[in-house]
């Protein structure tokens, strides 16, 4: 899945306000130990994870989790650029019919889950039919599955009709009733098949979150607990969790052997190095993982000077003492950190909720306020002053390294232009009546904008831009501040006017990020609840072809038109500063796959 980043935090953009005192940090860089405990890899969330069942994750964090404990049948190669598929539990590559319409996976013999007292003391082997099981939970009403619309958007055979039947029943989903659109043909081999050809749809079986097996015994012994108990056949399982404080992670003493392996890109220097220093080493490469939540930037910045973390995600606050001008600071450079700096499949956007009397609608007065409310938010500020300029721009929904993205596009979604906004809102009629110098409705009512928010940090300082830029052209926007389970609840029941957040890539496939206007995604991708009939058909239309320039021509066509209505403000493309310490080897950030601590290594 797109992941929704912290993110869709589960997609909530955290962007940074100024630069925090940074009294002690010199202190605290020259007392950073040499090392932390042997074979443990010290992480840190900078929001919450929500929990590990992976039908119901849809932000980053409990995504990360969860990679490292379940598998689906294929994954990525980490270091080959372009990126390449590569088999995980699957024996190889599926077979896909010429018409795009089947996918055949054949699961590799003698791979099992970690024990569990589900299985009755005995060894329980993944077998094909928990793929199948791990699919059709999605259609289970009572779940109410966000990420269905995966499935759903690749229309597998009859699974709709299978959620359709329980729902109207009021039972729970038959999942034993065979259907043709997912089956397994034998014990190891299963099928998928689809009403319509997608091309892309094999990059569904290398997410961990949406395809990661799932053994229905244990779904069973914990029923609605299931998120606290995860079981998979990863090289890690779940050893303690304390809910948004800290998530250990153990090796599983039953993982299969797996040798780490990549084929990094030639002119790669640095992936060169790394695969000849970690080519055949057996995996994983740590005994144990251990993830702090710290929401706040200072702390977790001074946790890494003082060696206590292994890894950082560097804050864009920091970025002129860590990394000026893109380059690890020489005081970093001298004590071993390493750096590497990368541009993100993702975006940051704000949406405005369509079914909102305010913002919502496509008469023209409510497109009119839309573009104002954009033209008025200075995205170029927002990266120079709060992201210290660790992004670029963006202009669309599409995002880099993906398809249909295009760096040279231009809209008005990255465009600031006060005097245009403001012309937007006298020609609609949304003037200044009574004299207090903001702006009122066309029928004289008040004119309040309401953005959801987080109550952090990061989240004051962006609220402050808001405001100040609303202000210059006399709109007056106020802030509902709540906890992110809160607001991510309040979202999807359709009660926010206004929120904000990251989706970050798990594909190359950008049609995800076209699927954020697509009717039918409404509640789910679709947060704001965008419905034009035009721009529903060309997403369909284009989702069918096979990439190229046919399919090309239609995603801008679709680009456009959410232009056009604006339901999506979008801000950034976030660039990534990961710093490690001298004992981390292996760290990498793949453009789209999660199941990254696996192949990380403490040689210090």
């Amino acid at each position: 899945m797109a992941t929704r980043a912290q993110n869709p935090a589960r997609r909530r953009w955290l962007l940074a306000a100024g630069l925090p005192a940074l009294a002690g940090w010199a202190g605290a860089a020259g007392a950073a130990r040499a090392g932390g405990p042997p074979g443990t890899l010290r992480l840190a969330f900078s929001t919450p994870e929500t929990g590990f069942d992976p039908t119901r994750v849809v932000d980053l964090n409990s995504s990360l989790v969860c990679a490292a404990i379940f598998e689906p049948p294929l994954t990525y190669d980490l270091l080959a650029r372009p990126v390449r598929l590569r088999p995980q539990t699957a024996a190889a590559l599926p077979e896909v019919s010429a018409d795009h319409r089947s996918l055949t996976f054949r699961i590799r013999p003698g791979i099992f889950f970690a024990d569990h007292p589900a299985f009755g003391g005995r060894p329980r082997e993944l077998v094909a039919q928990d793929y199948v099981y791990t699919v059709k939970r999605y259609y289970d009403p009572r779940l109410n599955a966000e990420n269905v619309y995966f499935f759903e958007n690749a229309k597998i055979l009859d699974l709709a009709g299978l959620r359709e039947q329980a729902r109207r029943s009021g039972r729970p989903l038959d999942v034993d009733r065979e259907v043709e659109g997912i089956r397994a043909l034998d014990r190891y081999t299963f099928r998928v098949r689809l009403a319509e050809p997608a091309p892309r749809v094999v990059h569904l079986f290398a997410n961990a979150t949406l395809t990661g097996a799932i053994a229905r015994e244990v779904v069973e012994a914990h029923g609605e607990d299931i998120a606290a108990h995860p079981v998979g056949t990863g090289p890690f399982r779940l050893a303690a969790w304390r809910r948004a404080s800290q998530v250990v992670l153990e090796r599983n003493p039953g993982f299969r052997e797996q040798r780490w392996e990549a084929e990094p890109a030639p002119d790669d220097a640095e992936g060169q190095r790394m695969a000849q220093r970690l080519r055949g080493r057996r995996l994983p490469l740590v005994d144990r993982i251990e993830v702090n939540v710290i929401e706040e930037t200072q702390p977790r910045w001074l946790a890494f000077a003082n060696g206590d973390l292994d890894v950082l995600e560097l804050p864009p606050e920091y970025a002129p003492i860590a990394v000026p001008n893109g380059v690890l600071a020489p005081h970093l450079a001298r004590r071993g950190v390493r750096l590497r700096r990368q541009q993100q499949a993702d975006m940051t956007m704000s949406y405005f909720n369509m079914d909102d009397p305010l913002v919502g609608g496509l008469a023209p007065e409510k497109v009119a306020l839309r573009r104002a409310v954009a033209l008025a938010y200075d995205n170029a500020a927002d990266l120079r002053l709060i992201r210290n300029g660790q992004g670029i721009v963006a202009e669309s929904t599409l995002v880099p390294h993906t398809s249909g993205y295009d760096p040279a596009y231009r809209s008005e979604m990255g465009r600031h232009d006060r005097a245009r906004a403001m012309a937007l809102l006298d020609l609609y009629g949304y003037v200044d009546r009574d004299g207090d110098g903001w702006r009122e409705q066309p029928d004289g009512r008040p004119l309040v904008l309401r953005l959801a928010s987080l109550p952090d940090q990061r989240s004051r300082a962006i609220n402050a831009l808001w405001r100040k830029q609303m202000a210059a052209v006399g709109l007056r926007i106020v802030f509902d501040v709540a906890s992110w389970p809160e607001l991510l609840k309040k979202g999807r029941a359709g009660q926010l006017m206004m929120w904000g957040f990251s989706w970050t890539a798990t594909s190359p496939d950008g049609g995800f990020f076209l699927g954020i206007g697509y009717g039918p995604n409404a509640a789910e991708s679709n947060d704001a609840r965008f419905a034009l009939p035009a721009f529903d058909r060309l997403f369909e239309q284009q989702a069918v072809l096979p990439d190229g320039p046919q399919r090309q021509a239609l995603m801008r066509r679709a680009q456009d038109l959410l232009v056009a209505y604006m339901p999506y403000k979008v801000h950034l493309h976030r660039i990534v500063n990961d710093l490690s310490q001298p004992r981390v080897d292996g760290y990498v950030r793949h453009p789209f796959m999660r199941d990254l601590w696996r192949y990380v290594a403490l040689d210090g």
